[in-house]
């Protein structure tokens, strides 16, 4: 897990803030100074807050549970896309739905929907529309994938969530809060951090300053993912090795028990010999 370098953070334009009238006072901990009307935001703070993210972050990869990152700002878009796709977790890049989270079964039923036009189009029942309808239902699916696409393959509600603005996000605030899901966030100096749960105080305007944000947190992800897949790994082979050493455990029994039978049966036709050479005997005294 990469550790953040202050100077890496000053170079991307991390520490750059709002301007002061804009300001929210629950950041006062997090702001260095102010200069020329803008508030610059304590780096050092950023650092330590970005470890204890990632150390968390980390934590929620390897136990197998999905991490949906947002981002509807145009200049967070592609890079929450590009760098959320990389570590192969959901994201939300378009406008959010409303419900997404609380309402989590209705969007379900909606990804559904795109997956049994592709059905449609596959067994060729897409073909038996017509025209307009064949183009009511491209529309359709166009629109779903635009809205829903990314998160496609997320069957349950995320592990925690990550969000780029908490100021533009306060729908995906809210909802994450009344489900108690926990929320990681670049916050501005114009945001409340005391909606977030795990505060990364940064430039949230900028998309070097996101990009950099971004890269460090993904590499936190990807190393709890690889992580798990060592755990998955070792186990698969602890469990290769008792099937065989219970297999040769096994075996051994039943020639014990084969060994054990011959012997059984070798002492019984002994006796039968003895028995019948007795009896013999005795006949031809008589």
């Amino acid at each position: 897990m990469a550790k953040p370098e202050v100077n890496d953070l000053l170079n991307a334009g991390v520490h750059f803030g709002h301007l002061t009238r804009k300001w929210n006072p629950n950041m006062a901990p997090y702001i260095y100074m102010e200069r020329n009307g803008i508030h610059i935001i304590n780096l050092y703070k950023t650092a330590a807050k970005i470890e204890e993210t990632n150390s968390a972050l980390k934590k929620i990869a390897a136990s197998g549970r999905k991490i949906l990152f947002v981002a509807t700002k145009k200049q967070a878009k592609d890079i929450v896309a590009e760098k959320a796709k990389a570590v192969n977790m959901p994201y939300i890049t378009e406008r959010w739905p409303g419900g997404m989270l609380t309402n989590f079964i209705t969007i379900r039923k909606a990804v559904k929907k795109m997956a049994a036009i592709d059905r449609m189009k596959k067994d060729g029942t897409f073909e038996t529309l017509s025209k307009k309808e064949r183009l009511q239902v491209d529309r359709l699916r166009a629109k779903l994938e635009k809205n829903l696409g990314s998160i496609s393959d997320m069957t349950r509600l995320p592990g925690a969530i990550f969000i780029v603005d908490t100021t533009r996000e306060h729908i995906a605030v809210k909802e994450a809060q009344k489900l108690k899901i926990p929320i990681f966030a670049m916050v501005d100096t114009n945001s409340d951090p005391r909606d977030v749960d795990f505060v990364i105080p940064s430039n949230d305007d900028a998309s070097k300053s996101i990009d950099k944000i971004l890269d460090l947190v993904t590499g936190s992800v990807a190393d709890g993912l690889s992580e798990r897949k060592s755990e998955k790994e070792a186990t698969a082979e602890n469990d290769a090795s008792e099937m065989e050493t219970a297999a040769k455990e096994e075996k051994a029994k039943l020639v014990s028990e084969t060994n054990e039978t011959e012997t059984i049966t070798k002492d019984k036709e002994t006796e039968t010999e003895e028995e019948t050479e007795t009896a013999q005997s005795l006949k031809e005294k008589n």
